[in-house]
């Protein structure tokens, strides 16, 4: 499997192609413009047009899928991580819609992501609707639509082109996978505390707080 390079020169079906993005839906692939022919432009074209949020993977456009649970979660971190980042002038925190050009041909949309300053040219805001960024943290919400194979595939992408930390949260499981390394696993469970390694020193979350937001009900 091409972890970051988008050449197209392995695919010759259908089948491969869904093989190389994780083994995902094939309804999740959209078929205009043809796989194999999508641009970055078909991405901002596809949202303007249908609200639709998609991945540009090996030429392809990749519908994002989020549940409400998971976007909830994700909301949920982004008010925690900004709460953290914010006062300290660090950098900035972004959503699931937060697009981003990891590589040349390679969009991903991570479900929250922290990039700090250093990583910005000149410490400014990016000002492109698809800006060349590549995060400190991405964080990607698991939705029962991913696959592992997927997922193996983005958390590959990401250190490749210079990610440093990865967390994988699944609501379901009420658990959460921190990758330092594409393979370097640690699973915490709900009892546990999740913390900002190095990239973030000093931040940490109650995991079980974090799953408690799943529980809420009104007065």
């Amino acid at each position: 499997m091409s972890l970051v390079s988008t050449s197209a020169t392995a695919i010759e079906t259908l089948a491969d192609l869904l093989e190389q993005l994780g083994g995902i839906d094939p309804a999740r692939v959209r078929f205009r413009p043809l796989p194999g022919t999508a641009t970055e432009q078909d991405v901002l074209d596809m949202q303007a047009r249908e609200g639709r949020l998609c991945e540009l993977v090996e030429q392809a456009l990749v519908e994002k899928i989020m549940g409400f649970r998971e976007s909830w979660l994700a909301s949920v971190l982004i008010y925690v991580l900004l709460s953290f980042v914010k006062p300290r002038d660090l950098g900035l925190v972004t959503g699931e819609a937060g697009l981003m050009r990891l590589a040349p041909g390679l969009v991903r949309i991570p479900d929250v992501a922290f990039i700090s300053w250093e990583r910005l040219p000149g410490h400014h805001f990016p000002t492109g609707a698809i800006p060349d960024v590549v995060p400190d943290l991405a964080v990607e919400v698991v939705n029962e639509g991913n696959t592992a194979g997927e997922m193996a595939r983005k958390r590959h992408e990401y250190f490749a082109t210079g990610v440093q930390l990865v967390w994988l949260v699944d609501p379901r499981t009420r658990t959460v996978e921190v990758y330092t390394a594409p393979d370097q696993l640690t699973l915490l469970h709900e009892e546990q505390t999740l913390d900002g390694s190095t990239v973030l020193p000093g931040f940490t979350l109650s995991l079980r707080e974090l799953f408690a937001e799943l529980d809420r009900q009104g007065p």
